[in-house]
């Protein structure tokens, strides 16, 4: 799988820009500012319909511009096809393949597959539970499109309880009582697409595991590949066998819920679900050794398990049927000379590799390919212009 055309109109900070691309590596040289991880941030959008820069939409819209469209053509078994969105905040994107609209945005994630290297996988390792959270559930949705509709769901079966709660708790007499009949219909939506978001995470987890190991032995100096560990940690297994059965996760799910009613009824937050779970990373050789990355790992422990991640992610992917694009957004800046040569080697061999750098020096001669220079707005190919 390759995008060969990428097509973007009102898009953070370009009008109108077209750039054909090959199969293999090209890289996107440019001082900071000049829009080139713009163009790898487009690609990846299509791909999971959310920004690994911002959290929301609106940064993506040009300066004056009411929406914005990404356009690429991907190649993939001799194939090819147009995916298209229109992304307009505050208001449902629109989504297309080869010019026909899809029922909802969501149905084109995961028709185009991308593994992200950025800066922000620092943030991963060492940041808040939601990174870590997203990190899975990007990774479960691309794996299985389905999800993203279990996603949403929850997040609106969320959203929907805890706005009761709030009214449960100023509510008295029979509105209380009424109210909360309610919350124990919202409590089985809850339940229903919570229990299944759980255990497909943990699912997940135990899937990535053998290879995290293996790229955390690769990019690390000295490691093995038992010293990296990903744990998924949710209170809801602590009564039950780790990965329990879906109905016995869903009973401890219900009965956590029953026993925290009151708290949540007084806090107007829910207390209990995937919302509120973590993905454990730990580094050592033995259990009785082993401690949390956060907190306790250096800066290049801390990125090279980043990097494992990501690289887990890549393998993964693959293992499934599919080679994702990989972008490498600005990382080789970060990584010494040894780092940079072990991560280009690990990474060579993949159908379409995006780099962006800000001087073509910080990217390792394996990687050598396709070149364009971003400045003032203009992405030109050495020896030619490609877009205009």
């Amino acid at each position: 799988m390759h995008v060969s055309h990428l097509t973007l109109h009102d898009f953070r900070s370009y009008a109108d820009v077209d750039v054909a691309l090959d199969a293999g590596v090209t890289s996107f040289v440019g001082r900071n500012g000049q829009g080139k991880t713009n163009l790898v941030e487009a690609i990846d959008y299509l791909s999971r319909l959310s920004s690994h820069r911002v959290a929301t939409d609106a940064p993506l819209i040009r300066a004056g511009a009411d929406q914005a469209l990404v356009r690429a053509a991907v190649e993939r078994d001799g194939r090819t096809a147009v995916l298209e969105v229109e992304i307009n905040p505050g208001r449902a994107n629109r989504a297309r393949i080869n010019r026909s609209p899809l029922p909802r945005a969501r149905d084109l994630v995961g028709v185009l597959r991308t593994v992200v290297f950025s800066p922000e996988d620092l943030a991963l390792v060492k940041g808040d539970p939601s990174e870590r959270r997203r990190f899975l559930d990007d990774l479960l949705v691309l794996r299985t499109p389905r999800l993203a509709g279990v996603r949403a769901d929850y997040d609106r079966v969320l959203k929907q309880r805890n706005s009761l709660l709030k009214t449960i708790y100023a509510a008295r007499g029979g509105s209380r009582d009424a109210a909360l009949a309610t919350l124990a219909v919202w409590d089985d939506h809850l339940v229903a697409t919570g229990t299944e978001l759980l255990d497909t995470r943990m699912t997940l987890v135990a899937d990535l595991a053998p290879y995290l190991g293996k790229a955390y032995e690769a990019v690390a100096r000295g490691a093995s590949r038992d010293d990296a560990r990903a744990v998924y940690n949710t209170p809801l297994v602590e009564e039950v066998a780790q990965r329990p059965p879906r109905d016995q996760l869903a009973d401890a799910f219900r009965a956590e819920l029953a026993r925290r009613q009151d708290e949540e009824v007084g806090r107007g937050l829910t207390l209990v679900g995937p919302h509120r779970d973590d993905l454990v990373l730990t580094l050592g050789p033995g259990e009785e050794s082993r401690l949390p990355v956060k907190g306790y790992a250096s800066h290049g422990e801390s990125w090279s398990f980043g990097l494992a991640l990501r690289l887990a992610s890549y393998d993964l992917l693959r293992a499934d049927g599919d080679d994702p694009i990989l972008i490498l957004d600005d990382v080789f800046a970060e990584l010494d000379v040894d780092r940079r040569t072990q991560l280009a080697e690990l990474v060579a061999g993949a159908e379409q590799v995006l780099v962006t750098a800000a001087v073509e020096a910080d990217v390792p001669a394996l990687l050598a390919g396709a070149t364009y220079t971003v400045a003032a707005g203009e992405v030109t190919r050495a020896g030619r212009s490609d877009a205009e």
